[in-house]
């Protein structure tokens, strides 16, 4: 597929509060950069993040969905993190029965000390959806503002 060239990933990260939270807030503090397009959701745990979120976001529009939690064995509320690694791997089999890439979500881990690999995983992640190219499931702006328009006729 291929994108226009102004495109940029608008990706939503799922970050558990102990540690991915604090690894994406170290990248950025470190300046280690990490693409402005992802949206980051602080979650108490990644254990809270149901199917139906990850599917509701990428509805909503994102191209992408990244949920990233403690490493595998130090969650801090014992297997969140393992609930949500099957969520994700069950999103991302219903995604590919529908005809959508799974690759557009992902579960990744890091402890509250790495902020490096954290923006090389946002990094990869965006790469890996502008390969892909814009959600098709996103209605675009102005289709939209035309069915908006249309909806608020009818009320």
């Amino acid at each position: 597929m291929t994108q226009s060239p102004e495109f940029e990933p608008q990706i939503v990260a799922f970050c558990c509060l102990h540690c991915a939270y604090a690894a994406a807030d170290l990248a950025g503090g470190s300046r280690c950069g990490y693409p402005s397009s992802i949206k980051i959701v602080a979650v108490p745990c990644t254990g809270r993040v149901d199917s139906v979120h990850l599917v509701k976001t990428l509805e909503d529009g994102a191209d992408g969905v990244m949920v990233a939690g403690c490493l595998p064995g130090r969650c801090h509320f014992q297997t969140g993190n393992l609930h949500a690694k099957q969520r994700v791997d069950h999103v991302r089999e219903l995604l590919e029965e529908i005809g959508l890439e799974p690759e557009r979500v992902r579960m990744v881990n890091v402890s509250a000390g790495m902020g490096v690999q954290f923006a090389e995983n946002a990094k990869d992640m965006s790469e890996t959806i502008a390969a892909l190219g814009p959600n098709p499931l996103r209605v675009p702006k102005s289709q939209a503002s035309t069915t908006d328009a249309a909806l608020e006729g009818t009320n």
